[in-house]
């Protein structure tokens, strides 16, 4: 059985960038690139025009940005899975990504593995979010944590196995699944199987809080 292309849009303002990830995303043989947009307004547009699947959002672009753009894509074509993809890693753009309903967050300087990767994941209907800006987040939020909410999370985490509670070790670190994988001599798949038990359990949303939680309880 043939699989499903995944259809995607690339919105960013610079188009050397525009053609690198197009370069990317076509070299996978389940990827095809739809549409490319110069800015926000013009992402939502082709959003309606061609419903794709996934669409590839830069944060800093003119006319609307790309977070502007992600909560008027939730209203416009709430069917479309949205990743921003920028060289900004501050908390405050992953938190609203996340907050407004993106499908993940993904760094520029990411390998072209990753992207492609990032690109199926959200097509899957995955959650994906970039070690890196994962890392950065985490220095950032978890500094300064009160002993009551450290020991919150110690309890929470109480609940996990011995091999789970590795696993949330590493997702504090910002590990990717990949590189989880390597560290515990498990393959990706299996670690992604272990990251999935573990939100559940801990009823965490993404990877970003289940790495807060891990840094609280001192893993």
């Amino acid at each position: 059985m043939t699989a499903k292309v995944i259809r995607v849009v690339i919105a960013d303002d610079e188009p050397l960038i525009r053609a690198g990830i197009r370069m990317i995303l076509t070299s996978a043989p389940d990827i095809e690139v739809v549409a490319e947009a110069a800015n926000g307004r013009e992402a939502l547009e082709l959003a309606r025009a061609h419903a794709p699947d996934v669409m590839l959002l830069d944060i800093q672009m003119p006319v609307m940005d790309g977070l502007t753009a992600l909560g008027e894509l939730g209203r416009a074509a709430p069917e479309v899975r949205a990743l921003i993809l920028t060289t900004f890693g501050e908390k405050e753009n992953v938190l609203r990504a996340l907050g407004s309903g993106g499908a993940g967050f993904l760094l520029k300087d990411s390998a072209p593995g990753e992207l492609i990767g990032a690109v199926r994941a959200a097509a899957a209907g995955d959650a994906y979010l970039s070690p890196g800006a994962t890392r950065h987040v985490v220095d950032q939020l978890a500094t300064g944590q009160g002993a009551a909410r450290g020991e919150r999370a110690r309890r929470r985490v109480a609940e996990l196995s011995e091999r789970e509670r590795g696993v949330l070790a590493l997702l504090g670190e910002g590990l990717s699944n990949a590189e989880a994988g390597r560290r515990l001599h498990m393959s990706e798949a299996t670690v992604k199987t272990y990251v999935s038990r573990i939100l559940s359990k801990l009823d965490c949303e993404n990877r970003v809080q289940a790495a807060l939680l891990a840094r609280d309880a001192g893993l």
